[in-house]
């Protein structure tokens, strides 16, 4: 090849640009719609999405479809469709303790598991509302009563269920003489459901009560400050500043928070077994435990399928509900 050819080939070769493909991709992304790159985003999210949480419940149905196998070496039985479920709400499940039962409720699984949320949820949104609209004023002192606010909410499921644990030992605990004598508990009241249920809603006050006031926290900072210069100079009460400003404002952050503390509370069990005992205070949770633990497979996956279902339902309203409050009720 001549020199000539040479050059013309260079010269060819630098005119012509070479192909990449990262800028290829780049100008492919470009191209995307906003919508279409937010679903190219949570692709991911949905990968582990199905496999931590779709899959895993999936699988749990098809479990809760067969018999229990006991005394036999495979670990589900006959394919018996949703006969489990017939058995636990009509009371034929032979279950360690009964599944749904009004003349005992704090010996039945549904009833306590309903009464300890339903509890914690009304104590922990007054209480949390109520320190969430303490910390949104300015006072001297304020950043260090939020982080004595958060320490209890800090503290391990296991630590929070000894110390409350230790405070109603009738031998040593030093709560359970005043309220025995007042006769809100018993003299022994870790091994009484009732007060067994008691104390598990207390120490879940205690430490959630944090959780729920920093959530609402969050939404009373993003209300505008001026619509109140506003309603002060209208001459409305500091009440009529409450209803009509901050809790439509906070209520979808209230929402959220109650979202999450409704599902955290259905399936409670940590707590429960660190302080009075699944045997004393028998929750939902408890009851899947025991039944799993006792190889009854296909027991525990339809009472876990139960609450799953019940979680759904909620989660459905309170998303419901969110969004005629983004939407400003249509």
């Amino acid at each position: 090849m001549s020199t000539e050819d040479r050059s013309s080939t260079v010269a060819q070769t630098q005119q012509t640009p070479r192909y990449r493909v990262d800028l290829a991709m780049l100008d492919w992304l470009e191209r995307r719609s906003d919508t279409q790159f937010v679903y190219m985003m949570l692709v991911p999210v949905f990968a582990l999405l199905g496999t931590m949480a779709i899959w895993p419940l999936l699988y749990t149905a098809n479990i809760s479809l067969h018999a229990d196998s006991i005394a036999t070496a495979d670990p589900l039985g006959e394919f018996i469709v949703l006969q489990n479920y017939v058995d636990i709400l009509a009371g034929e499940a032979h279950l360690q303790r009964p599944f749904f039962s009004l003349s005992n409720p704090f010996t039945s699984a549904a009833p306590v598991t309903l009464l300890y949320t339903g509890s914690v949820i009304a104590i922990e949104t007054v209480l949390g509302l109520s320190m969430a609209l303490i910390l949104n004023k300015e006072f001297r002192g304020r950043r260090w009563v939020r982080v004595a606010m958060i320490l209890p909410w800090a503290v391990p499921i296991v630590i929070q269920g000894m110390i409350f644990y230790l405070m109603f030992q009738p031998s040593i605990g030093f709560a359970v003489d005043p309220l025995s004598e007042l006769g809100i508990i018993s003299s022994t009241p870790l091994a009484n459901s009732r007060d067994g249920l008691l104390i598990a809603i207390i120490a879940d006050v205690w430490k959630q009560s944090a959780f729920m006031a920093l959530l609402i926290l969050a939404g009373l900072q993003s209300i505008d400050r001026n619509l109140y210069d506003v309603a002060e100079v209208a001459g409305a009460s500091k009440l009529q500043q409450f209803r009509t400003i901050t809790f439509p404002l906070v209520l979808p952050a209230l929402l959220v928070a109650l979202l999450f503390r409704t599902i955290d509370a259905l399936k409670v069990y940590g707590l429960i077994e660190a302080t009075a005992g699944c045997n004393t205070v028998p929750t939902l949770s408890c009851l899947v435990i025991d039944l799993w633990n006792g190889h009854r497979y296909g027991s525990a996956a339809a009472v876990a399928f139960i609450i799953a279902t019940v979680i759904g339902v909620l989660l459905i309203g309170y998303l419901v509900q969110l969004r005629k409050q983004e939407t400003g009720g249509q």
